[in-house]
C-alpha cells in the first residue's frame, strides 16, 4: 500500500518561503562564480544611457551650472525660463526662409541672446564671457536658407535693445553705436561681438552712475544744477578718465570713474562757487550727454 505524503502545515510552510526568498540573491551568480546583472541594475542602466545619448544629463548640467553663476532669487522660475529657450537653439527651429516667420525668430533669438547676456554682470568676467559665447552661437544659427554667422545688421538690432532695455537717452547711446556698429552685410568675429557687448553694458552702468552724481548737484526745489558746479564735476571725471588712457578696457573707465572722492568732487564745487559770475542752468540730460561723450570717446571704432 502507498504513502502518501504528508502535507506541511501552514507554518512550516510560511517558514520554507521566507528562506528561498532570503536565498534569492544568491542565484544571481552563473556556474563559472560570475555575478548577474540585476534586471533592476540593467534597467537603471540602460536609462543612464538614453539620457545620455539624448544630451538630457549634458542639458542638466548646464543648467545648474547657469544657476550657480546666477544665483537667481527664485531658482525654479529660472529654470523654466531657461527651458523654454532651450528650444530655440536647435537649427531646425529655423531657417523656414519666408519672412513673416524668419522675422519672428529672428525676434526670438535676439531675445534669448539678451536672455543670457544678463544672467552675469560684466564684471564676473568667466561667467559673462561664457554667455556672450552662447548669445554669439545663438544668434549665428543656420538655417536652410542662411549660412551660419552673424551679419552687422542683427548684430546693431542687439546693440539697439541692450541700449533701449538699458532706459538710456537715445542721445546718449548713439555716438557710441555709431563707433562700434558693423555695416549690415559685414560678418561680426566672436572678438568683436564681445567688445561691443561689453561696452554697451558698461557704458549704461556709466550713465547710471553719473545720474545718481547728478542728483548730488540738483537744487532742493528744481531738476537742474548750477553749470559752473556741473562743470566742475564733469572736468574732475574727464581727469579721471584720462588717468586710464594706458587701458583699453570699458570696464577700467567705469572703475576710473568710481574713484572720485568725495574731496576731489567737494574742492572742485568749492573752486566752481567761488566765481562771482552769474551761471545759467545745467539740466539732467545735458550733464548726462556730456559725461556719456567722455566715456564713449575713449571707445575704439569698429576697424
Amino acid at each position: 500500500m502507498a504513502v502518501l505524503p504528508v502535507p506541511l502545515p501552514s507554518a512550516k510552510m510560511a517558514a520554507v518561503e521566507k528562506r528561498r526568498a532570503a536565498m534569492a540573491p544568491a542565484a544571481n551568480f552563473t556556474d563559472s562564480g560570475r555575478p548577474l546583472v540585476s534586471r533592476a541594475a540593467a534597467a537603471a542602466e540602460s536609462e543612464e544611457d538614453f539620457l545620455r545619448q539624448v544630451g538630457v544629463t549634458e542639458m542638466l548640467r548646464a543648467a545648474l551650472l547657469k544657476v550657480l553663476e546666477a544665483r537667481p532669487e527664485e531658482p525654479i522660475a529660472f529654470l523654466a525660463h531657461y527651458f523654454e529657450n532651450m528650444g530655440l537653439r536647435s537649427p531646425a527651429n529655423g531657417g523656414a526662409g519666408e519672412p513673416p516667420g524668419q522675422l519672428l525668430l529672428q525676434q526670438q533669438r535676439l531675445g534669448r541672446a539678451l536672455w543670457h547676456l544678463r544672467l552675469a554682470h560684466h564684471s564676473q568676467r568667466t561667467a559673462f564671457n561664457n554667455n556672450v559665447g552662447v548669445a554669439y552661437e545663438c544668434l549665428s544659427a543656420s538655417g536652410r536658407k542662411k549660412k551660419p554667422g552673424l551679419d552687422g545688421r542683427t548684430y546693431g538690432e542687439l546693440l539697439k535693445r541692450i541700449c533701449r532695455d538699458g532706459e538710456a537717452p537715445e542721445e546718449v547711446v548713439a555716438p557710441l553705436l555709431r563707433k562700434i556698429q558693423c555695416r549690415d552685410h559685414e560678418a561680426v568675429p566672436l572678438d568683436v561681438f564681445r567688445a561691443g557687448m561689453l561696452t554697451c553694458f558698461v557704458l549704461l552702468e556709466f550713465v547710471a552712475r553719473a545720474g545718481a552724481l547728478f542728483q548730488l548737484l540738483e537744487g532742493p526745489a528744481v531738476a537742474v544744477a548750477d553749470r559752473r558746479v556741473g562743470q566742475a564735476v564733469l572736468d574732475t571725471l574727464e581727469g579721471a578718465l584720462q588717468a586710464s588712457d594706458n587701458s583699453a578696457a570699458p570696464a577700467c573707465y567705469l572703475e576710473a570713474g568710481s574713484r572720485l572722492g568725495p574731496d576731489s568732487l567737494a574742492l572742485a564745487m568749492d573752486r566752481a562757487m567761488s566765481g562771482r559770475r552769474p551761471s545759467t542752468p545745467m539740466t539732467r540730460e545735458e550733464f548726462l550727454e556730456k559725461a556719456a561723450a567722455l566715456f564713449i570717446a575713449k571707445v575704439k571704432p569698429v576697424g
